[in-house]
């Protein structure tokens, strides 16, 4: 009975596996950036919603499973969600680990937005910016596997996108700086001002995609060459293709609450350790260095420094400025 039970099992992995790999080439087709790029594969503008997002969650590490499950159902829940992808980068994933979490992202859904899972063929980062035509909304939202955002932000910064279309709108800024001592750029923060938006959340129009994927000609086939070269700096490049369109710089939005797994900042125990020590951002000089570079190298590819400082930050609720003495503390006058 035992092996019949275990041949049984094995059988059912394989069908699993076969019927979800079948199901992934029949319904996303374009996971190549020949097909995406194809013009009469692209919707037309008018057809694409104005009320609501696509969400695209990057995803690589198995050991981030349950909380990108989490993540992606939080985000269906939203009433301003149309679709929500999962855009699976690890092609060395099992399938049959993959048709399990095929199934447990399509059944958690917490709301009318579904959720699908796509596989890409390679690790590459330029594939979370692919114009799929499964993407049927104007904007839509890029996010990695490690960032709770709460959902009255989300909507907020939904908000503050629709009256900037143009716009790129996030949570997490950093800014571009030039040493000059060593003649070069470099990668830091500012506190006064930024000009990069970080795709940890990272709000656009789906134009965007096109732009950076198919657009730019030989330039821009150099640069998302460094990309997959250096596995990093997709967020920079893609800042670097929305300001030489706009002349402006991002915009970013306060947060109420936005847990980040991935910082190397979190306390060290058992659980946030496994999910930090994937992320690129875990060797901090070494990270900041490379970005650094990438800024240095897309500088040359273009020929020149589009990006531009922003020095605001959209909040929600402006509320009391002012303090009053109550009893025998000084409050804000409103509480």
């Amino acid at each position: 009975m035992g092996a019949y039970a275990y041949a049984v099992a094995v059988c059912l992995s394989l069908s699993l596996s076969f019927v979800f790999s079948l199901r992934i080439r029949t319904l996303y087709p374009d996971t190549n950036s020949s097909s995406v790029c194809d013009p009469s594969n692209q919707p037309h503008p008018r057809t694409l919603r104005f009320d609501q997002f696509t969400v695209l969650i990057n995803g690589y590490s198995e050991s981030r499973l349950p909380l990108l499950q989490s993540i992606a159902a939080t985000y269906s829940a939203s009433h301003l969600v149309a679709s929500v992808l999962v855009l699976w980068g690890n092609p060395s994933t099992p399938p049959l680990t993959l048709a399990q979490l095929a199934h447990n992202l399509s059944v958690s859904s917490m709301g009318s937005a579904a959720i699908s899972l796509i596989p890409q063929a390679s690790s590459s980062l330029n594939a979370r910016f692919l114009p799929r035509s499964s993407i049927g909304t104007r904007a839509v939202l890029v996010c990695d596997d490690d960032m709770e955002v709460d959902p009255k932000t989300v909507e907020f910064a939904f908000r503050m996108w629709r009256g900037n279309p143009g716009r790129l709108i996030g949570i997490f800024v950093r800014s571009h700086d030039i040493d000059m001592r060593r003649k070069e750029w470099i990668y830091t923060v500012h506190p006064d001002k930024y000009s990069i938006v970080q795709t940890k959340f990272m709000m656009m129009k789906r134009e965007y995609l096109f732009k950076y994927s198919c657009g730019g000609g030989a330039p821009m086939r150099e640069m998302r060459r460094m990309v997959d070269e250096m596995r990093n700096c997709e967020d920079i490049l893609m800042n670097f293709v929305v300001a030489e369109e706009t002349n402006a710089g991002p915009m970013m939005v306060g947060a109420e609450r936005a847990r980040d797994w991935g910082d190397p900042r979190n306390e060290d125990d058992d659980g946030v350790r496994l999910v930090r020590e994937v992320g690129l951002s875990s060797r901090r000089g070494e990270h900041r260095k490379r970005r650094g570079d990438c800024i240095t190298e897309f500088h040359r590819a273009f020929g020149k420094m589009p990006l531009r400082y922003s020095y605001a930050k959209l909040v929600s609720s402006v509320g009391e400025q002012g303090l009053c003495k109550k009893g025998a503390n000084l409050v804000l006058c409103d509480h």
